[in-house]
């Protein structure tokens, strides 16, 4: 057995202890859906089964299971052992006039400082629909275990993944809970942020400093990664950045963003559209579509909504910004769902080399350019 290290910040309401809770549940904090807890959690796991999903091999899409592998880690996160940073705010006074604040994000942003000193990049994770606590947990640990285990992946490197999970409130019932998700993703987007803008303040001080003679940045990236809904989320979170950044343009807080089957509609990139602004928080922006992805088909028909982002990737390549590539997963990716195909063999190997800071064309890829727009792609059996 081995111990799983995972940061996370929430805004779903807290189980048990507030600073040692045993989870976190379906609804929003009591102290409002913008309230973020931080923390970090590690989950025990055997290491056999680990390594046996960590190399089954798939058709057509390389070798890893970490769809498999983050049911595991769902099963084992029921008994994580969880501690959320301490603060100490008062709620009714701006933390700027709090000479005594005491804030979790800072807490936490100073640990994964001394995580990315030690060669480490970090990975912000946000789920999708239909997803408990336990689930966000196992998908989080399965994607930073994957993305550490990839075949092509830089040994000097190491990735460490932070979860941000919103009450999706896991029920699996097909009108009702995704109802409730979308409304409760919207909501949340304000929450996430909300988080971005702590860290855009984090590192612009942290930048302050250095040039003050403070020490110098560790030189490594941070990077985003939205499944499903959490797009959707995402879409929010630029809102709620752009009310509070003076000027016409978004900080640049990420390296790379990863799309993962979006469930936005198809036209959302496109400028003047929610996610049409994603271009100025990162240098690289990666969509990972799949035109087999039942629960694309699910949100399009049943659900009422456009054509989504997810399934036959952006609805006008050609009006992309150029950061923005689209990779279409659909030669390699197999099975009844085919929605989290960005835990498998070649699909995070390919994310894990773009992290790794690998050129879009770069021929060890396992990917073929479009015959016709420079930023469209396809993965190769």
């Amino acid at each position: 057995m081995s111990d799983y290290k995972l940061y996370y910040a929430t805004n779903r309401k807290h189980k048990g202890s507030r600073w040692q809770p045993d989870g976190y549940g379906k609804k929003f904090s009591d102290d409002g859906m913008e309230n973020l807890r931080f923390g970090v959690l590690t989950v025990a796991a055997d290491d056999n089964t680990v390594e046996k999903h960590l190399n089954t091999p798939l058709k057509d899409c390389g070798v890893g299971d970490g769809e498999n592998l983050a049911k595991y880690l769902a099963g084992c996160a029921a008994k994580a052992k969880i501690a959320a940073y301490e603060e100490s705010i008062k709620a009714d006074i701006a933390e700027q006039a709090q000479a005594d604040t005491k804030l979790g994000s800072k807490a936490m942003f100073a640990d994964l400082m001394q995580d990315m000193k030690h060669s480490s990049d970090v990975l912000i994770y946000i789920h999708g629909f239909n997803v408990a606590w336990t689930d966000a947990v196992g998908s989080a640990l399965a994607l930073q275990l994957m993305l550490r285990n990839a075949p092509t992946r830089d040994e000097s490197q190491t990735v460490q993944v932070v979860l941000f999970s919103w009450p999706s409130d896991g029920l699996a019932l097909p009108w009702v809970s995704y109802k409730s998700d979308r409304s409760e993703a919207s909501g949340s987007g304000a929450a996430v942020g909300r988080g971005f803008l702590k860290l855009r303040d984090f590192l612009a001080d942290l930048r302050d400093k250095a040039k003050k003679g403070g020490g110098q940045p560790c030189g490594q990236d941070i990077h985003l990664l939205c499944h499903s809904m959490g797009n959707f989320l995402l879409q929010s979170a630029l809102a709620r950045i752009a009310d509070f950044t003076p000027g016409n343009s978004l900080p640049r807080i990420f390296e790379h963003v990863f799309l993962c089957a979006p469930d936005v509609d198809d036209n959302a990139l496109e400028p003047g559209q929610p996610l049409g602004s994603i271009d100025q928080i990162a240098r690289n922006v990666s969509l990972y579509h799949n035109r087999g992805d039942t629960a694309m088909v699910i949100s399009d028909y049943s659900k009422g909504n456009p054509e989504r982002l997810g399934g036959a990737g952006a609805a006008h390549p050609a009006m992309l910004h150029n950061k923005v590539h689209q990779i279409d997963c659909t030669p390699v990716v197999h099975g009844l769902v085919e929605h989290s195909y960005y835990l498998s063999g070649k699909v995070a190997a390919d994310i894990r080399a773009s992290i790794d800071g690998w050129e879009q064309g770069d021929a060890r890829r396992e990917r073929q350019r479009g015959a016709t727009l420079e930023n469209v792609w396809a993965m190769r059996k």
